[in-house]
């Protein structure tokens, strides 16, 4: 027990958090369990390249994330070149990444502990802008890359390549690619599809496109998507993550984004499957029958 080492990523300025972080790093140093602990600071605009690993222990075994799916969405960017299992423990809204209840949160460690608590893979995507053909910026993300216009701006024209091969311009107020994690995010709010989270895919969605059959395309994960910006223009455009970290674009930039070497693993949930939280999360409701097919 003394060899192992365990991180404890908590919610930034959320009291809940910290408190259940210092509970629970109690709790396993009286295991005998020695304990990294760190809050998740927030990121805004960023310039250059990140590698998203800073401070991280290279032995951990395994992370404990106390918060909300955003929480740990900034944790899996720290963590994917480790991989680092992570344990997602809700203590925010959503939950479809934190889908372990926080009176969960003890007897799911003592699965992990025991050996009982799966794990499953999900895919992340990496982006690296060329700025005169040279990289300005390169960045991880779990859930998606977002190209999107200023908040005054007008719509904004994207070409669209897959592999080298033109696919279309999209005229519309920005553009998803979107990992299977993240179908569920902005992606679907967007109108795209939700794709099961172990799937091998991206999923490229217009916002609000101009031309109406302009419809989202899912590609598998081995092609790579090179966004140019078409009609020059003066506006604001942001390239986000996870739509948390921002970047800005210029009028010339090539946008790459392809399947990271970085993979997550997140522990599975003992207690639901993946439909189950999908329906408790959407709030899909049930339909019965009697025998004569009825409602």
């Amino acid at each position: 027990m003394s060899e192992i080492l365990v991180g404890i990523i908590f919610k930034h300025r959320f009291e809940p958090a910290r408190l259940e972080a210092e509970k629970l790093e109690k709790w396993l140093r009286n295991k005998g369990i020695s304990v990294y602990s760190e809050e998740m600071l927030p990121m805004g605009r960023i310039n250059g390249c990140d590698g998203n690993t800073a401070s991280i222990p290279d032995n951990l075994k395994w992370v404990v994330v106390l918060g909300g799916d955003g929480t740990l969405l900034g944790a899996a960017r720290k963590l994917g070149g480790h991989g680092v299992p992570i344990l997602g423990v809700n203590l925010g809204g959503l939950g479809f990444l934190t889908s372990i209840p926080i009176d969960r949160l003890y007897p799911s460690i003592e699965m992990i502990l025991s050996g009982d608590l799966e794990t499953e893979d999900r895919l992340m995507i990496e982006t690296k802008v060329l700025r005169d053909e040279k990289e300005a910026f390169c960045f991880k993300s779990l859930n998606d890359v977002v190209i999107n216009k200023g908040a005054l701006a007008r719509i904004i024209d994207l070409d669209v390549y897959i592999n080298d091969e033109f696919l279309t311009t999209y005229r519309s107020d920005g553009l998803i690619i979107s990992t299977p994690t993240g179908s569920t995010a902005y992606n679907l709010a967007a109108g795209g599809p939700i794709l099961y989270p172990t799937m091998s895919n991206f999923i490229v969605t217009p916002i609000c496109p101009f031309t109406l059959t302009n419809r989202p395309i899912i590609l598998p994960d081995s092609e790579t998507v090179l966004i140019t910006m078409g009609k020059k223009s003066e506006e604001e455009v942001i390239l986000t993550f996870d739509g948390q970290v921002g970047f800005n674009l210029l009028h010339s930039d090539k946008v790459l984004i392809y399947k990271s070497k970085a993979r997550i693993k997140l522990f599975k949930s003992p207690d639901q499957t993946y439909f189950e939280i999908l329906r408790k999360k959407m709030m899909w409701g049930g339909v019965t029958y009697n025998q004569n097919g009825d409602n």
